[in-house]
């Protein structure tokens, strides 16, 4: 997933896939589902982005494994 924020018109987006969108989905007011033709969501839009989200939580992140995900046994 990759995420982008244009300060400019303070639109907010979640990339999902690298599918091209084919259709959209209008879900409320500003938040709108990119999809392909087998309605599969490739994009999450969000305009007016800090008024509707906290922005700080979106764009920081934290990273948490799972440690028996990420733990090898050797022999």
């Amino acid at each position: 997933m990759k995420v982008y924020y244009d300060d400019e018109v303070d639109a907010l987006y979640f990339k999902l896939s690298d599918e091209a969108p084919e259709g959209v989905i209008e879900i409320s007011e500003g938040v709108n589902l990119d999809t392909t033709s087998e309605d599969k969501i490739v994009g999450i839009e969000i305009l007016d982005a800090s008024k509707k989200i906290d922005l700080k939580t979106i764009l920081s992140y934290t990273l948490e494994f799972d440690k028996e995900l990420i733990t090898q046994k050797t022999a």
